[in-house]
């Protein structure tokens, strides 16, 4: 456990190292590894963690350079996995919700999943897009939409356009911006930069729900 955690510090930290080594050992093999790695962060409910976005700059501004990475096929094959990974987590909550509630309870907390339904009060059927950019909200979203019964013509029209523009965002800012000399020096601070910006929102409910707590009692 304690060897995991800090292989993926090492992996977040050094990230744009990492994928230069997977390029140089597996090459076009290198999409498939990409792909997994999406795949499974949207797809596995008990991973709300992983870091999605850096991991898709980084790659983007790989792409930029002179290697097997294609910005346009890197797109293609991250957006399919991001929509096909958030599909598989709304069926894991239309079928199988009640077994996940017993198996994970320390996953399922009961604050996480009333975060998520807050986000459908307010924002209805376009929070499966807005939740892209929010951790642990994009991992439930999909999940209690499957929960909800959400009618899967809507929850994937949603899914796509929401996929489609986060994908798209961070693999053509990557793209465009990786490779510019002050970013490549400073590579780990702007990893750290993306993190920390996507993790605000979820800082700022805990916030909320911290002096919530306090004016209650």
């Amino acid at each position: 456990m304690l060897e995991g955690i800090k292989f993926l510090i090492d992996f977040v930290l050094h990230i744009d190292q990492h994928i230069g080594q997977f390029i140089s050992e597996y090459g076009l093999l290198t999409y498939g590894i990409l792909f997994v790695v999406i795949f499974i962060e949207t797809w596995v409910v008990v991973m709300p963690f992983l870091p999605w976005d850096s991991l898709v700059f980084a790659a983007g501004a790989f792409a930029a350079l002179d290697n097997p990475l294609n910005i346009f096929c890197l797109r293609g094959l991250l957006c399919a996995a991001a929509i096909l990974g958030d599909t598989a987590n709304y069926h894991i909550g239309k079928f199988l919700w009640k077994k996940a509630f017993q198996k994970y309870p320390r996953i399922f907390k009961p604050q996480y999943l009333e975060k998520t339904e807050s986000f459908y009060d307010k924002y209805g059927a376009m929070t499966i897009i807005y939740a892209r950019f929010v951790p642990i909200v994009r991992t439930f979203a999909p999940f209690v939409a499957g929960v909800g019964k959400m009618k899967y013509r809507k929850f994937i029209a949603y899914n796509f356009v929401g996929g489609f523009v986060r994908v798209s965002l961070f693999t053509w800012v990557g793209y465009f911006f990786g490779n510019i000399e002050v970013v490549q020096k400073n590579f780990t601070f702007v990893v750290l930069w993306i993190i920390f910006i996507s993790v605000i929102p979820v800082i700022v409910w805990w916030i909320k729900s911290f002096l919530s707590s306090k004016t209650q009692k």
